[in-house]
């Protein structure tokens, strides 16, 4: 987990934990129940990586954490090192304070990226990223190019440009969009006012029910290894603690989503040397027409292919995600 020193909790929150089930030892146990059922490497055997073969790291997206990578790291570190930490703010990580301007809080999560390497001695390393953590993976890669060999994003969150209300341009054609009705945007004002996680909170000891009824999928995706609410109360107890990263989140974003900053304007920094694969879920709700923006952009360092899975292509489809990240990562070495 990246670390930073924990910010003390003011007095008058003394009565929290009493209304909300979880707590830092809670999502530890959590988090190494997760852990625990991960198999041996190379069936039991002693497992010999050589020391030329980059490292893999894998950053988490919104909301999650480590133990969601857990049908993806036994399979790729039979090859290699790979490395997984929590990004600042959510999982077990600190959660410091973040500012509310989205360059200084990308910056934050950056600068913490940067000194997590630092720690861990990494000199180059492939760098991959789940939506909000592609997001940033790309940002890291922008500013610290020297330090990614092959960059990977998987269904990259704040790619696009946040398009026109009236008109969108497809080819030669102009083809007309409705605006969003007013009660949406009415809705989307006041969310805007919280943090994205707040019912979670809000709910108190209803809250680990309230994931279970919104997000069974979770359950679905890991039934293989959990036949509980093992991934369940971990995605409770991962955001259920104070509000920080979510905070980071919220201040790089505009209303429904979109970034302030989107990552199709800076692709651009990145240099063209630097291959970029991105990874998409063809049932996924993110917008895969960036990844052909990206392609204009740079021609000849890319490449995108589609999984048959969600949002969460690790989960739905794990070992067809890892057998495109191990293709990817030996083809680096």
């Amino acid at each position: 987990s990246v670390s930073c020193p924990l910010r003390s909790s003011s007095g008058w929150r003394w009565w929290w934990p009493s209304w909300r089930p979880t707590s830092a030892s809670l999502l530890k146990s959590a988090e190494a129940k997760i852990l625990a059922c991960e198999l041996p490497p190379c069936g039991g055997l002693p497992c010999r990586i050589a020391n030329s073969q980059m490292p893999l790291v894998m950053v988490h997206g919104f909301g999650g954490g480590v133990g969601l990578w857990i049908q993806n790291l036994d399979p790729l570190c039979h090859s290699r090192p790979v490395h997984a930490f929590d990004l600042l703010g959510f999982g077990r990580s600190s959660r410091p304070h973040f500012p509310s301007d989205a360059t200084l809080a990308e910056e934050q999560y950056v600068s913490s990226i940067e000194q997590w390497r630092q720690a861990m001695g990494l000199e180059r390393m492939i760098l991959l990223g789940h939506s909000l953590g592609g997001y940033l993976a790309t940002a890291y890669a922008i500013q610290y190019p020297e330090r990614v060999t092959h960059l990977i994003l998987a269904d990259p969150w704040g790619f696009p440009e946040r398009s026109q209300p009236d008109t969108e341009v497809s080819g030669r054609s102009v083809v007309k969009r409705q605006a969003p009705p007013r009660w949406v945007k009415a809705l989307a004002s006041v969310a805007s006012l919280f943090n994205p996680l707040a019912v979670i909170r809000a709910a108190g000891p209803w809250g680990p029910g309230l994931v279970n009824r919104f997000r069974p999928d979770f359950r679905r995706k890991f039934e293989s290894l959990f036949d509980d609410d093992t991934m369940t109360d971990y995605i409770y107890h991962c955001n259920a603690q104070n509000p920080s990263g979510e905070v980071g989140f919220r201040a790089m974003c505009e209303s429904l989503g979109w970034a302030k900053r989107p990552m199709l304007q800076r692709v651009h920094l990145l240099p063209p040397g630097l291959p970029v694969t991105l990874l998409y879920g063809s049932l996924s709700w993110v917008d895969r027409s960036s990844g052909d923006q990206m392609r204009q952009v740079r021609p000849d360092s890319y490449t995108r292919i589609v999984i048959h899975a969600s949002h969460h292509v690790y989960a739905d489809e794990p070992e067809e995600f890892n057998r495109v990240v191990e293709r990817i990562c030996s083809s680096v070495d």
